[in-house]
C-alpha cells in the first residue's frame, strides 16, 4: 500500500489534502503521473496546509453565489457546437475544458474545468449530463447539448 496526499479531488477516494492509502499500482499508474497526488512524507504536513489554502481560494467564494449559480446551470442547457462529421460522430470528444467555456460563453458563472465531472466519453452529438461540484455542499446536474457546426458549403459558379 501506498501513502498519498491527494493534491485534487478523485471521486470515491478524497478531496484535495486527504491522507489516503491506495494499492501501489493505482498510486503509480494513474494518481501521481495525472498529478492528482504526490507521495507523503514526514514535512507534507506543511503541504497539505498550502494545498488546502488554494483549493479554498479556487472554490466559489460563498454559499449563496455557488447555489445560484447551480439553480442557472439546472435551469439551461448548455449548447456546445463542436465539428462532426455526417453521422454526427465528432472530430474528437468533449472535454471538461470545453463544458467549463461553453458555461461561462453563456453567461452562466464561471466554472473550473477540474470541478466537472461528464459521465461518459461524449464522440457523437446529442444530449448528455454532467455534474460540476461548485462547493463542497453544492453539486449542480448539468444538460448538454452537443450540436454540430454548420458548415459553409463551398459554391461553384460557372
Amino acid at each position: 500500500m501506498a501513502k498519498l496526499i491527494l493534491t485534487h479531488e478523485v471521486t470515491g477516494l478524497g478531496t484535495a489534502g486527504d491522507i489516503v492509502d491506495v494499492k501501489n499500482g493505482f498510486a503509480r499508474n494513474y494518481l501521481i503521473p495525472r498529478g492528482f497526488a504526490i507521495t507523503w512524507t514526514k514535512g507534507g504536513e506543511k503541504e497539505i496546509e498550502n494545498i488546502k489554502a488554494a483549493r479554498a481560494v479556487r472554490a466559489v467564494a460563498n454559499l449563496e453565489e455557488a447555489q445560484r449559480i447551480a439553480a442557472g446551470l439546472a435551469s439551461t442547457p448548455v449548447k456546445i457546437t463542436v465539428k462532426a462529421g455526417e453521422a454526427g460522430r465528432l472530430f474528437g470528444t468533449v472535454k471538461q475544458a470545453d463544458v467549463a467555456a461553453a458555461i461561462e460563453a453563456a453567461g452562466l458563472g464561471k466554472v473550473d474545468k477540474r470541478n466537472i465531472e461528464i459521465a461518459q466519453v461524449i464522440k457523437s452529438t446529442g444530449n448528455y449530463a454532467a455534474t460540476v461540484r461548485l462547493h463542497e455542499d453544492v453539486l449542480a446536474n448539468i444538460d448538454l447539448q452537443i450540436v454540430a457546426e454548420k458548415s459553409k458549403k463551398k459554391s461553384s459558379k460557372k
